[in-house]
């Protein structure tokens, strides 16, 4: 039987003055709830005596409209349970008079759709198939089967079991000190990100900090560089706030600055992935990182720098990050941790720059107030306790093998359908289709035999030369690898529809 709670007050309002009895009210009220679904079957309801306290009426009335809806098979007693709704509620119970008809009746729908905000109905986009599966190849899904869950347990029940009254009220909007201390050491140390802990604004994750980038440096109608390919939920992020993209192209050597510099000369910020580009992987080149910084510095212009895998690489150390060069306080800094550690978790970070931070402080309380407290007590004893370093160095060693395990199946299955580009790092690999093949009919297919391949021509601001598959191996094993990439090898290509 399924069990609810019986502790919540019941809005049920009664009329004294009214010729009709209370019991009847009572049990008006009751048949009505059931009848309409707000009372469920199996629910609990409030005993007797409890319900004549909240009433603030005799409890007589009570038993009365009990009995009563007992008898007619509303209402059904347990010892021990208490009194519930019917499991099995009388079919009649469940036509509604015609008053209730009349209380419950919704407004005709109309031809014409509603008024709402343009910036809203730009995000609303089809259910995507590929991200129905959670194994191979799920993109931006860590190995989860091998996360310390034992450790990161016994540090959660740590704070959970007796939480002082500090971690239980209100948080600042900058988030809990202590990780961001930790956070800040981290990334000094490892990505060479030149900041202290007042500068660590804690999110809940980096979609969230590209959201309040956006909302402090862009008004409505400014321009802004994007990746082509890129990230689309960046490009979310700047169609929530009104501005006009512009796409710039990514090569061998990151995003085209001066293509960019050519097509919008003063556009407002620069959104880029410098580390690992998304999706092709490539990385950016020192020049490229120069004149950026340079165009930025001149132009009075914005960087944001989504460093959003950057600890897995497998060809040497990881490089340093675009906002350690920056000697012009231009690069606004975007983290998480839900690749590193588990979804879930739902916490980023963003290194603000001193003089923006009452700008983003503000944006960000006017948003959610702050981040889970608990979580970033949590993660704080994580990281300074060793727990996160050990973490990441056994996830890179993984990561290493089961990039390489995709890349021998697809060399073994799949040589003539899929080439594997860009840099040995990160989570996922972009493999690129013959020319002409359409690759979200490809995903589509690929989602029927359980398979999550995300195509690659979703990210580009118009319909790509060629079309690919974005290929995540984080959360898959290699079994499981060969298996996807089997599975890949057997579905029809079928032309795009331009090439038709």
């Amino acid at each position: 039987m399924t069990r609810s709670s019986a502790g919540f007050v019941l809005p049920i309002s009664l009329d004294v003055e009214s010729a009709t009895p209370m019991y009847r009210q009572l049990s008006d009220w009751f048949r009505c709830a059931i009848a309409e679904g707000k009372l469920r079957p199996g629910q609990s309801v409030p005993s007797s005596r409890t319900l004549a306290r909240e009433l603030k009426v005799s409890r007589i009335p009570v038993l009365s409209a009990y009995e009563q809806l007992c008898a007619e098979g509303y209402l059904e007693t347990f010892v021990g349970a208490g009194t519930r709704v019917a499991q099995a509620i009388p079919d009649d119970a469940l036509k509604p008079s015609a008053a209730m008809r009349r209380r419950s009746a919704q407004p005709a729908m109309v031809d014409a759709p509603r008024r709402v905000a343009q910036r809203a109905t730009a995000l609303c986009q089809p259910a995507p198939t590929w991200l129905a599966n959670q194994g191979a190849f799920r993109v931006g899904l860590p190995a989860l089967d091998r996360f310390p869950a034992a450790t990161w347990s016994k540090l959660v029940n740590r704070h959970a079991r007796k939480p002082p009254l500090e971690a239980m009220v209100y948080g600042g909007p900058m988030g809990y000190l202590p990780f961001r201390e930790a956070i800040a050491e981290y990334l000094g140390a490892v990505r060479a990100v030149r900041c202290d802990a007042s500068q660590i604004l804690v999110t809940t994750g980096s979609q969230q900090g590209l959201q309040l980038a956006a909302q402090v440096l862009l008004d409505v109608g400014e321009q802004a560089w994007v990746e082509d390919p890129g990230y689309p939920g960046a490009r979310q992020a700047l169609t929530a706030v009104g501005a006009l993209q512009v796409p710039v192209p990514v090569d061998q050597e990151g995003l085209d600055v001066a293509e960019g510099i050519r097509r919008a000369p003063d556009a407002r910020i620069a959104y880029i992935t410098p580390s690992h580009q998304f999706p092709l992987g490539v990385t950016m080149s020192a020049a490229r990182r120069m004149q950026l910084l340079s165009w930025a510095m001149r132009s009075g212009a914005w960087i944001i720098e989504d460093d959003y895998d950057s600890e897995f690489r497998f060809g040497g150390r990881p490089l340093a990050s675009l906002q350690g060069l920056d000697t012009d306080h231009r690069v606004i800094y975007v983290g998480t941790l839900s690749k590193v550690m588990f979804p879930s978790l739902r916490i980023g970070y963003v290194v603000v720059p001193k003089d923006l931070l009452p700008l983003f402080a503000a944006v960000r309380d006017a948003s959610d107030t702050f981040s889970s407290n608990l979580y970033q007590r949590v993660m704080a004893d994580f990281i300074r306790e060793g727990h996160f370093a050990r973490h990441i160095r056994g996830m890179r060693m993984l990561y290493m093998e089961r990039r390489k395990a995709l890349q021998e199946a697809i060399d073994q299955y799949a040589r003539e359908t899929l080439e594997v580009i860009g840099a040995e790092a990160g989570m996922q690999v972009t493999a690129l289709l013959p020319p002409g093949i359409d690759d979200i009919a490809v995903s589509v297919q690929a989602a029927a035999l359980g398979v999550s391949a995300r195509p690659l021509s979703i990210c580009y601001h118009s319909p790509p030369v060629r079309g690919g598959l974005i290929l995540g191996y984080g959360g898959a094993s290699v079994a499981d690898i060969r298996e996807g990439i089997k599975k890949l090898a057997t579905l029809p290509l079928r032309p795009t529809a331009q090439n038709r």
